[in-house]
């Protein structure tokens, strides 16, 4: 956990709402043990994963049966404190890619984010946080894509103004989803 701990410490917020979530990620990881595990039934940390092409002007979405939305790819860390190898794992599970990389293995947002209270395979999960770092993948697009029946009926690629109007959340439209494509300009730019 120290190397990770230590790359949020060092990661430089894009804004506002990152700078508050980056003092909340850490304040729990410093009084919380537990905090790679669900039976944290607070807060727990996860990673997601925004998956662009090669050229960069699509996205790689999931239609999430929880959410009832299409939405990023992602899931708990479950112990892992490598949060890289969670999201390159669950963009493989959630969609069915095989040709999957970091564009860069830096952290590449920060969140913090709510989960309503729901039902998980007979058992009620109550509301609770999910302490997020997200990196930013690419995919190939001529890979097959496949549904995974357990979480979610679709997989798309979808243009970055395309994924804004597919997403039925409009807090992760605003505060998540625009953030993450404003951001990859800025990546693009860079590695132009």
């Amino acid at each position: 956990m120290n190397a990770l701990r230590e790359a949020i410490a060092a990661y430089l917020p894009y804004n506002h709402q990152e700078i508050r979530d980056k003092e909340v990620i850490l304040a729990y990881l410093d009084a919380n043990e537990d905090a790679f595990l669900r039976s944290n039934l607070l807060a727990h940390m996860t990673a997601s994963a925004w998956v662009v092409n090669s050229r960069r002007d699509k996205v790689l979405m999931v239609y999430h049966k929880l959410y009832d939305s299409w939405s990023w790819t992602g899931g708990h860390a479950d112990g892992e404190t490598d949060l890289l190898a969670v999201a390159l794992r669950e963009v493989r599970e959630e969609t069915g890619v095989t040709h999957v990389r970091p564009v860069r293995e830096e952290i590449y947002s920060l969140e913090v984010l709510t989960v309503d209270g729901h039902e998980k395979h007979g058992v009620y999960i109550p509301s609770h946080l999910h302490l997020n770092v997200t990196y930013l993948l690419e995919a190939d697009e001529q890979d097959s894509l496949h549904i995974c029946r357990e979480e979610n009926s679709g997989v798309a690629w979808f243009s970055l103004e395309e994924a804004l109007r597919a997403s039925t959340e409009p807090w992760f439209v605003q505060r998540i989803y625009k953030k993450l494509n404003d951001k990859l300009a800025a990546v693009s730019l860079a590695d132009g």
